[in-house]
């Protein structure tokens, strides 16, 4: 499977969407260069979220491995995202070119970083890793296979995913999520949150037992998007999707105006719901400078 990222990450193909060799060099060779920012941790939420599921042809029996390709510094938390993926048993390769940065490169790759981590100065020579790194490849794959569990069935989609997502309670700055757990249970649940028209993907590590969480500390009138993921030991689930706009802040109502005088006049208004301060402004009608 292959994604190309830069501030919008994109799935160029899937896990399953061929099954030979010379098919996947002629994608490669069709592929075209997608140029813009370098959003790192974006694409790596991106691999987690829409490339390593069953829908995309992850298997759960299959080891899994990323291979993160980069020619500068991520302009977003690229270790955050990477961590997320380590701690599910996910290996990442990290091969920089150009102006990476290799102490971020070290950070984002698994260990031993003397097998993970790679960095040369142009593009040309990103062949000659191919040997070495092939070998590395095939060899931490057998070892890795070696070690884990294969007795899990492999049709097991729908048993690995929650439903019925629902949003309530949603008020100026939070909103409660619950939903349905899949028949089997996972270790863990992954909720992650962000306004739909940009901004910093936040998420939430829950026990696999618990299937509803507040969001809270959120932006008022923001539409926001939510998603929730099953992790498993070895695979993460098929996510669900909600959207929501959290509700504007209250309003002072029935300004009136009173005790007019030659210097002096007083307001008086009905109160906004949650408000700890007020600030109030005037100027000289029609275009006198504000005070």
């Amino acid at each position: 499977g292959l994604s190309q990222y830069s501030s919008d990450p994109r799935t160029e193909w899937d896990l399953s969407t061929y099954s030979t060799r010379d098919q996947v060099l002629e994608a490669v060779r069709n592929l075209r260069y997608k140029g813009g920012n370098t959003f790192t941790g974006l694409a790596l939420t991106h691999v987690l979220e829409q490339n390593l599921k069953p829908d995309a042809g992850a298997r759960l029996e299959a080891v899994k491995l990323v291979i993160l390709l980069t020619d500068g510094k991520s302009q977003d938390d690229a270790n955050l995202a990477a961590q997320t993926l380590k701690n599910l048993g996910i290996e990442i390769f990290a091969i920089g070119v150009k102006n990476a940065d290799e102490a971020e490169l070290k950070q984002v790759a698994s260990e031993p970083l003397e097998l993970t981590v790679y960095n040369v100065l142009d593009f040309p020579l990103l062949s000659s890793l191919v040997g070495r790194l092939t070998r590395v490849l095939c060899t931490r794959i057998k070892e890795k296979s070696n070690k884990e569990n294969t007795d899990i069935p492999v049709n097991m989609g729908p048993q690995l995913s929650p439903t019925d997502l629902k949003i309530s309670a949603v008020t100026s700055k939070s909103m409660y999520l619950t939903w349905s757990p899949p028949p089997r249970p996972p270790k863990k649940y992954r909720i992650v949150y962000y306004p739909s028209k940009g901004g910093i993907p936040k998420e939430v590590l829950l026990d696999g037992a618990v299937s509803s969480l507040r969001l809270s500390n959120l932006t008022s009138h923001t539409e926001y998007l939510v998603s929730v993921f099953p992790i498993y030991d070895t695979v993460v689930g098929d996510g669900l999707r909600g959207v929501t706009s959290t509700l504007p802040l209250s309003s002072p109502r029935s300004l009136r105006v009173s005790e007019l005088s030659h210097n002096s006049i007083r307001l008086s208004w009905k109160a906004a719901q949650g408000a700890t301060q007020y600030l109030v402004l005037c100027s000289a009608a029609p275009d006198g400078a504000e005070d």
